[in-house]
Parts: C-alpha cells; sequence; structure tokens
C-alpha cells in the first residue's frame, strides 16, 4: 500500500513539475527569426505556428506567429486578399518548423464560397486543401461599426473561432457546408481585426 502511495506521489509531482515549451515569436517581416523558448503557461498544452499573408493591390505582407496555446487545430482561412496557416502539436519545442506558407497550398478542392473586398462581398472565390467550409463572420469594433468577413475555412479553424468569439463577446461566426452558402452582401471588412481577435484569444487564454 505505502508503495502505491509513494508511486501515486511521484507522478503526481513529476506530471505538475512537467510544462510544455515552445518556441514563440512574432514576425511581422514574414520570418520568425528571433524566436525564443518559453514555458507555457497552466492550461496551455499545445503549441502553435501560423503563417498569414495579406495583399491588397500592390502591398503585401507576411506575418508568422509562434507561442502556447490552450486549444488549437491544423487548418487554413482564405478571406480572398488573406489567407491562413496553422500548425499544431503538443510536444517539447514542436513548432520549430514554420506553418506551410499559404499560397503554396493554392490547388482547388471544388468548393467555391463568397468573400468580401472592401466594396462587396458578393465575389466568389475557390476553396484549397482542407478548406472545406464556408464562413460568415460578424464583428462589432469599439467604435460601433460593423465589420463583416467572408471566405473560406477549415472546419476545425472555424470552430476554433466561433469559441473565440463567442468568449470575447466579439460578434458572431458561422460556417456552413455548400457551396457558396454564406451569402452575398456588401459591408465594410476588416481580416486585420478578426486575425488580431483570434491571436489574442488563442495566445491570452
Amino acid at each position: 500500500m505505502d508503495l502505491q502511495i509513494s508511486v501515486f506521489l511521484l507522478f503526481i509531482l513529476f506530471a505538475a513539475g512537467h510544462s510544455l515549451s515552445c518556441y514563440a515569436c512574432i514576425g511581422l517581416k514574414g520570418s520568425c527569426a528571433d524566436q525564443e523558448v518559453t514555458t507555457c503557461p497552466s492550461g496551455s498544452t499545445q503549441c502553435v505556428s501560423s503563417t498569414t499573408v495579406t495583399q491588397i493591390g500592390d502591398i503585401g505582407a507576411k506575418v508568422k506567429i509562434k507561442g502556447c496555446v490552450p486549444a488549437c487545430q491544423n487548418g487554413s482561412m482564405n478571406l480572398g486578399s488573406s489567407k491562413m496557416t496553422s500548425s499544431c502539436c503538443d510536444t517539447d519545442l514542436c513548432n520549430v518548423q514554420d506553418a506551410p506558407d499559404p499560397l503554396s497550398t493554392t490547388v482547388p478542392n471544388g468548393k467555391k464560397c463568397f468573400y468580401c473586398d472592401g466594396q462587396s462581398c458578393s465575389n466568389t472565390l475557390s476553396c484549397s486543401g482542407t478548406e472545406d467550409r464556408c464562413i460568415k463572420s460578424t464583428a462589432v469594433t469599439l467604435d460601433g461599426q460593423s465589420l463583416l468577413h467572408k471566405g473560406c475555412i477549415s472546419k476545425s479553424i472555424c470552430d476554433a473561432a466561433a469559441l473565440a468569439f463567442n468568449n470575447l463577446n466579439l460578434g458572431s461566426v458561422s460556417c456552413c457546408e455548400g457551396n457558396l452558402c454564406n451569402g452575398a452582401q456588401s459591408v465594410s471588412q476588416s481580416f486585420l481585426f478578426l486575425c488580431c481577435s483570434l491571436l489574442s484569444y488563442f495566445l491570452l487564454h
């Protein structure tokens, strides 16, 4: 009996003493060259690496982010002028590799969704890879402006986005399976607001 209790206590001490370690960085110029090793806080059980590419006219940007998250799913999201991929893992320093470049996964999978370009949300987009859903997201900024986002998304990423928006009271996220099922509607939109909201939720909770 004493041996069983001792083994149990050793197991508890080992489990409590081992925290996940991940690489962490925010590469605003498309590189995570200055990544650091960070010990994840309690509740964070996965490491994430994400790559976002935005192209508006002649202006383009690539952002790479790594860190600890409480939950994560592999997948991608395409909102027309911007696309994001994420890779997740659950062992120490497993996020050393960058998430795939979103522009390298452009083979259409046959699904089509509406997306917004700042003027209209009646444009159509060919989804690729694991993007098996159409997304429609409505968010409200601090000044009361309504922002609409539409595009293609992996189911796993949509589930995470819906959870983040609900927990942060930012608005609503819905996804559907049929072609062009996310409707055509014209309102303003901001991809950066959506991405920042999601990243803030994952990195700070």
